[in-house]
């Protein structure tokens, strides 16, 4: 198999970048991306990775990465649609329409624009892979688990930008069985950055994206999983 071609959205920090970091060891060809061209060229030579710049909330920025890439590389072979925004966390009732359109402007308009558009260079690949870095606040099944840390987080708009992702996750598995297509759930991953609060590691917190993200051809779609295996929707 030709070395296969990574793309990793909001990947200058955090999750992206040590995501970034370990699929270069692996022998992934990586790009990653920022807002800012400056920032995300400084990063990339730091870890060895390419670098485009990139927003997500910005369709022209989009469709000139898309065109740098075509240009460089013909194709990608795996999209992870990281770049997310939490939002800031006021109760429920303070949050208006504007406060939520923020945040679904990055976490679902922006995964739905970056993967609509990449969608022809990912044809190009032999076997497509499409990872959509969801969380466990985004799941039903563990936000109503009186077991699980995500029970104690009241996050409207977060939350519920997740929970599409979810969903989006399981329409565009049924809609396009050519490419392999999952959500996951990092779990509460210390960034340093919005989440210093959490209590797992960058390398713990990029576990599942890592593993989701070099999958094989037997691998599954339409799946949701955290480090340690499926979850709930």
């Amino acid at each position: 198999m030709d070395k296969r071609i990574v793309l990793i959205t909001g990947s200058s920090t955090g999750l992206g970048r040590a995501t970034a970091v370990r699929l270069k060891k692996l022998g992934y060809t990586v790009y990653i991306t920022s807002r800012t061209a400056e920032k995300v060229e400084k990063v990339a030579k730091e870890i060895g990775t390419s670098s485009v710049a990139l927003d997500v909330t910005d369709e022209k920025s989009i469709i000139k990465a898309v065109e740098l890439i075509k240009e460089k590389e013909g194709k990608i072979d795996i999209l992870i649609n990281n770049a997310g925004i939490p939002g800031g966390f006021s109760k429920p009732a303070e949050i208006d329409a504007a406060a939520m359109k923020n945040v679904f402007d990055t976490n679902v308009f922006g995964l739905v624009s970056v993967t609509y558009h990449f969608l022809t260079l990912l044809e190009k690949s032999s076997f497509p892979v499409i990872v959509n870095v969801s969380s466990g606040l985004g799941s039903f099944g563990q936000v109503q688990n009186p077991t699980k840390i995500e029970s104690k987080v009241n996050s409207l708009a977060y939350s519920s930008s997740k929970a599409a992702v979810s969903m989006l996750t399981v329409q565009y598995a049924k809609g396009l069985p050519n490419i392999k297509i999952n959500a996951v759930d990092p779990g509460p991953t210390n960034t340093g950055e919005n989440f210093s609060n959490g209590i797992q590691t960058l390398e713990e917190g990029s576990d599942v994206i890592v593993e989701l993200a070099t999958i094989d051809q037997n691998g599954p779609t339409g799946c949701f999983f955290n480090r340690e295996g499926v979850i709930p929707w």
